[in-house]
């Protein structure tokens, strides 16, 4: 995330930001020491964040979900924040597509077998 900023924007504290994107505090912490998130700091030292970082952050949320390492949401943040890419990373993106793709799909499946488990077990006291 940059941190240059226009004069006229509020900076939010580290709690806001995490209570806003529905994580704590300590992951907020970890996505600094990962990279993702640079913040600003208060002549006091505190952490403080663009209003954007809560989007993301919870688009960081997404992408752990869906099975990302922070190394590969490191890559990615160029495409999110550009909104272009080069060859290379419009390949890595629809790999991690299709991977994402594939668990859906397997998750699927393991969801149809549990509703036929549960549609014979319905016929049974």
């Amino acid at each position: 995330m940059s941190v240059t900023t226009d004069t006229t924007e509020r900076l939010i504290r580290i709690g806001e930001v995490a209570r806003g994107a529905g994580v704590s505090v300590r992951a907020m912490r970890y996505y600094e020491e990962q990279g993702l998130l640079t913040p600003e700091r208060s002549p006091s030292g505190q952490r403080l964040y663009r209003q954007d970082a809560m989007a993301m952050v919870r688009f960081f949320q997404q992408m752990y979900a869906a099975g990302l390492t922070s190394q590969r949401i490191t890559e990615l943040l160029p495409c999110w924040e550009a909104g272009h890419t080069d060859a290379d990373q419009r390949a890595m993106l629809r790999f991690e597509r299709e991977r994402i793709q594939a668990k859906i799909d397997e998750l699927e499946a393991a969801r149809d077998r549990l509703d036929q488990v549960i549609a014979i077990t319905d016929t049974h006291p």
